[in-house]
C-alpha cells in the first residue's frame, strides 16, 4: 500500500499545483482497490484534497485566502475531458461567463454529448444535461457562449443594451465562427450575428 501511496504522490508532485486528478488517472500505481485506499489515506493525512466524489487535486496556496481550488468550470473542463464528452455553459452561468450577470450560480449547467450527471463540489454543482449534437457544433467559444446567453434570456425578453453587451463580445471572434455558429441558433440569434459581422467589416 505505501509504494502504491508513494507512486501517486510522485505522480501528482510532477503536475502543476491545482492540477485535477481521478482515480483512474493512477491505474499504473497499482489495483483499483488498492488506489482507492491510498487516495483515501492521503486525503486524511492532508497530502491530498478531495473536491467531489472522485475527484482530487493538491491546491494552489495563497498568503491571502490560503488554499486555492480549481474553478468550477476547470472542474467542469477536466470531467469533459476524462469522458471525452463535450460541453458548452448554459443559462445564469453562461451569462456569467459574459459578464451580462453579475450572479454567480451555485448550480453551473453544461450542455454536454456525455453522460447526464450531478457532481456536488462543496457548496457548489455541476450539472450535465444531454443534448443534440447540434447543440454542441458550434466553432467559436464566445459564439456559442452568446447563443446559450441569448436563448437564456429569450427572444422576448432581451434588451437592447444586452445586445449591445452580445456585439461588443461578438467582434472578438472569429468571422469564419461566427458564419458558421450562427446556422445553428435560432433565427432571432442568427440576424444578431448578423448584426456582429457587419460590424466587423465597417471595423476593417
Amino acid at each position: 500500500m505505501e509504494a502504491t501511496e508513494e507512486k501517486i504522490s510522485h505522480q501528482i508532485k510532477a503536475k502543476p499545483r491545482g492540477s485535477l486528478f481521478f482515480p483512474e488517472d493512477f491505474k499504473s500505481c497499482g489495483s483499483d482497490e488498492a488506489v482507492r485506499v491510498a487516495l483515501h489515506r492521503m486525503v486524511k493525512n492532508g497530502a491530498l484534497d478531495r473536491i467531489a466524489q472522485g475527484i482530487y487535486t493538491l491546491p494552489k496556496h495563497s498568503d491571502l485566502i490560503g488554499k486555492v481550488y480549481p474553478s468550477i468550470e476547470e472542474v467542469a473542463q477536466a470531467i469533459a475531458k476524462r469522458d471525452r464528452a463535450r460541453i458548452i455553459p448554459t443559462g445564469v452561468y453562461a451569462l456569467n461567463a459574459l459578464g451580462l450577470s453579475t450572479q454567480v450560480p451555485t448550480k453551473a449547467v453544461y450542455l454536454t454529448d456525455g453522460a447526464a450527471r450531478l457532481v456536488k463540489v462543496g457548496n457548489r454543482t455541476i450539472l450535465f444535461k444531454r443534448t443534440s449534437p447540434k447543440n454542441l457544433s458550434v466553432k467559436g467559444s464566445l459564439s456559442g457562449l452568446a447563443i446559450q446567453a441569448l436563448k437564456s434570456i429569450g427572444k422576448d425578453q432581451v434588451i437592447d443594451t444586452e445586445i449591445e453587451k452580445i456585439l461588443f463580445i461578438l467582434q472578438k471572434e472569429d468571422s469564419s465562427n461566427l458564419e458558421h455558429d450562427k446556422s445553428l441558433a435560432p433565427a432571432w440569434i442568427s440576424k444578431i450575428f448578423d448584426q456582429a459581422l457587419k460590424k466587423k467589416q465597417y471595423v476593417r
